[in-house]
């Protein structure tokens, strides 16, 4: 996998890998299924079955996505099928009747849910409007996305260091996110010289990426409203010191 060029693809959406899934077993005869829709001369109830089948596989698969990312948000990060069966309502022969794995399915349950999303990794108008309003934009965008994909966000952490697949993919996101920061305060970056500008982004990047959000409100335990008005002060302290209305926010 490549990671995008910052400047061009960062504020677009998240990567992602394919978790393989089991195939259905082939015909004993060594028939080939045909899609129904193109069929020779009409649709009979063998297709039907077929199609029932389907969906049903399908709603079964995404029942136990939908079951492991549930106990994600529980910090269940290597989930057994006993558990996984328990919340989507399969047998727990039938888990991995649809994965390769475990690790295949917990891959295939993070892709699901940063899908569901990614239209949040985006931030409006990135890098454009003065600071403050950049500042405000930039954190209620970051707290968002924190709150919807933080439980996944922290499955992929806790498996990345023992799978290379999810160790790629968890930094591309990091390297994503960190982009985002460059591109959103640009100006005041730029205008510094390069040891502050390291520090200033790294600084940024530390507080609003999902382990520093993770720490201000699971570890510390701090409101929405307080993680909101922490990161507003700091990023205006580090980003600039000198502008008077930033000097009486930090006052205040």
């Amino acid at each position: 996998m490549t990671i995008a060029d910052p400047r061009r693809d960062r504020n677009r959406s998240v990567p992602r890998t394919e978790a393989p899934t089991v195939q259905p077993t082939a015909d004993p005869a060594g028939a080939v299924a045909v899609d129904p829709s193109q069929g020779s001369g009409g649709r009979g109830a063998g297709a039907s079955v077929v199609d029932g089948r389907t969906a049903r596989r399908d709603r079964n698969r995404d029942a136990v996505l939908d079951a492991v990312i549930e106990l994600f948000t529980e910090d269940m990060f290597i989930p057994g099928a006993n558990e996984v069966a328990e919340r989507s309502g399969v047998s727990p022969r039938s888990v991995y009747r649809y994965f390769e794995d475990a690790d295949a399915l917990t891959r295939a349950a993070i892709d699901r849910q940063l899908e569901l999303v990614e239209p949040l990794f985006h931030i409006p108008a990135i890098g454009e409007g003065p600071l403050d309003q950049r500042i405000e934009r930039f954190v209620a965008c970051r707290l968002r996305l924190w709150q919807a994909a933080g439980p996944a966000a922290r499955a992929a952490g806790f498996r990345a260091p023992g799978n290379s697949v999810m160790r790629e993919r968890f930094d591309q996101t990091r390297e994503l996110l960190r982009g985002q920061v460059t591109l959103m305060f640009a100006p005041e970056l730029d205008d510094l010289p390069s040891a502050d500008h390291r520090a200033v982004l790294g600084s940024i990047d530390v507080l609003s990426e999902f382990s520093g959000l993770d720490h201000l409100r699971r570890v510390r335990g701090l409101t929405d409203a307080q993680t909101r008005d922490l990161l507003v002060r700091s990023l205006s302290l580090l980003l600039d010191r000198h502008d008077p209305e930033i000097a009486a926010v930090s006052a205040d």
